[in-house]
């Protein structure tokens, strides 16, 4: 199997639990927006403890990033993450990864699930396309979204938050069939869903009452 050694050249918190990575780039690595590797920790102990993460940088980019959601309290890989700093060394496998642009659509992110999309929509701004996209991104709090400045900054008018316990003020939008279909129009083609797997679910239910083929819901199987 292949792997590759590479170092963490700079890291940050993009909210209470969720912490950005920049590594190396090996040469010759290539992948695809929207596509994962499997990633350890090169500690003794741990450099063969794999989990899947999603690359969020653009794919002509020098470096790596990746945007981790750390679960402390499970004595598990991200949890050894928190403690991971510039100077640390990770290893990173193949490339893989069901999720990719197919063309313009509605994007439906549970949390975390939103990493795949950024590296889509990264990608296409850096390329200067600007296709019509949709974004429905849901969050438990405004405390948990994950790079909304920027997301909006790209998708404008078409981001819409959707927060299942929001304050006074914050949109008070649900994920329901009313709300997708409501972004549903001539120009939009796919549905691109990520997140947990009972959310993944859920929306697949919703969008086959929406008389939405399997062939235009793209999801990682």
């Amino acid at each position: 199997m292949e792997s590759h050694i590479v170092k963490v050249l700079a890291t940050e918190y993009l909210t209470h639990n969720v912490k950005r990575f920049v590594t190396e780039k090996p040469a010759g690595y290539n992948y695809t927006p929207g596509q994962a590797t499997d990633m350890s920790i090169n500690i003794p102990g741990l450099e063969t403890e794999l989990r899947p993460f999603t690359f969020t940088s653009p794919v002509n980019a020098d470096y790596l990033e990746f945007i981790i959601k750390i679960y402390k309290g499970h004595d598990g890989i991200t949890e050894q993450l928190a403690d991971v700093i510039p100077g640390d060394e990770l290893i990173i496998h193949e490339v893989f990864g069901a999720i990719e642009y197919k063309g313009p659509g509605i994007f439906i992110a549970g949390g975390a699930g939103i990493t795949p999309f950024i590296a889509i929509f990264r990608q296409l701004h850096a390329t200067g396309v600007s296709p019509h996209n949709a974004l429905l991104f849901a969050n438990h709090t405004s405390s948990d979204i994950i790079l909304k400045d920027e997301l909006t900054g790209i998708l404008r008018n078409r981001y819409i938050d959707v927060i299942r316990k929001p304050l006074p003020g914050e949109p008070q939008n649900v994920l329901d069939k009313q709300l997708i279909a409501s972004y549903k129009d001539g120009q939009v083609a796919y549905y691109y869903i990520c997140g947990p797997d009972q959310f993944t679910a859920d929306m697949t239910h919703i969008l086959h009452e929406l008389n939405i083929a399997d062939q235009y819901i793209v999801f990682e199987h």
